[in-house]
């Protein structure tokens, strides 16, 4: 695209279309800085960033720690209801989440990082599923949720201390608290490629989780399985992972992944 305004429809309102120029910017190369989206339109540095940062207030860009590079931002979910599109969590993942629950008779629900919190985006439940509470729109916490531990893993090291820093909440009796437990959790979350939540959000709740990963192979979501602890016994987690892994490599390749 053109650097400047020069030759465009005089009708177009200069700082929306930088607007768009910025997300469509980020939305094709993954994360940009202030100094290479400046480049792009053509503008100072300082108009750049006061644009970069109303799309921030807005929660549609989001930056990687305070001086990390800008991506697309959660708040775009808020218009995936009306597209369709590679970032439609809604219309793509709920298929993904019914086909699931079908098979496992449990709860599934995909999440995504929202600042401090994981942010449920679909949930599909099976035909054992004795909860009826809806997730969807529910932000929980990241240390305390299988699905947030995934997140969390996948998260920048900045971002991973950031949340240490603010102090880890008691949800359940076995909630993660200490930080340095927690960080053992998040390395073995990565090496395993998934983790698991034992009664840390709620008494008598069991979880388990696998990131889903985006076009650029980066883990943009978590798919998760939850039930009563009595029937999501430790010994049937590896099967439950394995069902988990198959959905995420479908719902991936539907938001655009590819493996070579």
């Amino acid at each position: 695209m053109s650097n400047n305004a020069e030759g465009r429809d005089p009708a177009l309102v200069q700082s929306v279309d930088r607007a768009v120029a910025v997300l469509e910017l980020l939305a094709r190369n993954g994360e940009a800085g202030i100094t290479e989206i400046a480049a792009e339109l053509g503008v100072h540095k300082s108009s750049a960033s006061r644009l970069v940062y109303t799309l921030q207030s807005r929660e549609l860009v989001e930056q990687d720690g305070e001086r990390g590079p800008f991506r697309i931002g959660i708040g775009m979910l808020r218009f995936a209801g009306a597209v369709t599109g590679p970032v439609d969590y809604v219309r793509v993942g709920g298929p993904v989440c019914t086909e699931l629950a079908d098979r496992l008779g449990e709860t599934v629900n995909i999440a995504v990082m929202d600042g401090g919190v994981a942010l449920n985006v679909s949930q599909a439940r099976g035909g054992s599923a004795v909860a009826a509470q809806n997730w969807v729109g529910q932000r929980t916490p990241l240390h305390a949720t299988s699905s947030g531990k995934v997140l969390l893993a996948a998260a920048s090291a900045d971002e991973q201390e950031r949340l240490l820093a603010n102090g880890l909440e008691s949800c359940a009796p076995r909630t993660i608290t200490d930080p340095g437990a927690l960080r053992c959790v998040l390395r073995r979350t990565t090496e395993d490629g998934f983790a698991t939540c034992m009664e840390e959000l709620e008494a008598g709740l069991h979880a388990v989780a696998v990131p889903v990963f985006g076009s650029h192979g980066d883990v943009v979501a978590a798919i998760s399985a939850a039930g009563p602890a009595y029937r999501m016994a430790p010994a049937r987690m590896p099967e439950i992972v394995e069902e988990l892994r198959v959905a995420s490599r479908d719902l991936s390749a539907r938001m655009g992944h590819s493996v070579l």
